[in-house]
């Protein structure tokens, strides 16, 4: 599954970054860089007024990040990239812009609002407990008696 998101939107919802920090840009990069390796998700980011515009050598394996060129912008290079996806079913668009949503939904597309997108970004990784380290085990007296009497050298206390 690939996010495509509006990058600037998702700036403008998370707490740690601001749109006037000169590289709010890079900070978002290296936040979703974290997002997709705890995920194994992918990402697309596209920002507004990039110069020349296209993709950026910010991008890494897991993040993909283009700059709107010129006169265009995030939503429109997004929308772009909406109609021109074969494989619908393997993108979520996250965006702050209801017209670019509603695109997107109109071609079967998931979405997710900005606000949602940071407060997963946000969310501790979930915790793993294999369950042959279960911490909540209660074995019975007789359980016990049995387990003592495997491993020890028979040397085991005998009840009174």
């Amino acid at each position: 599954m690939t996010y495509m998101i509006d990058g600037h939107n998702l700036i403008g919802k998370l707490p740690d970054i601001s749109l006037d920090d000169p590289n709010d840009e890079a900070l978002l990069v290296q936040k979703l860089s974290s997002f997709a390796a705890r995920t194994g998700k992918n990402c697309l980011v596209v920002f507004d007024h990039g110069l020349p515009g296209g993709s950026s050598r910010m991008s890494t394996r897991s993040v993909q990040v283009v700059f709107a060129s010129g006169r265009s912008s995030a939503d429109r290079v997004m929308v772009e990239r909406i109609y021109k996806i074969q494989d619908i079913k393997g993108w979520v668009i996250v965006t702050s812009d209801n017209d670019v949503m509603a695109r997107a939904r109109r071609r079967g597309m998931e979405t997710l609002h900005s606000e949602e997108f940071a407060r997963m970004m946000e969310a501790p990784p979930p915790k793993i407990v294999d369950a042959g380290e279960a911490t909540d085990v209660n074995l019975s007296e007789t359980e016990v008696d049995e387990w003592l009497n495997l491993f020890s050298d028979g040397a085991a206390p005998k009840k009174k």
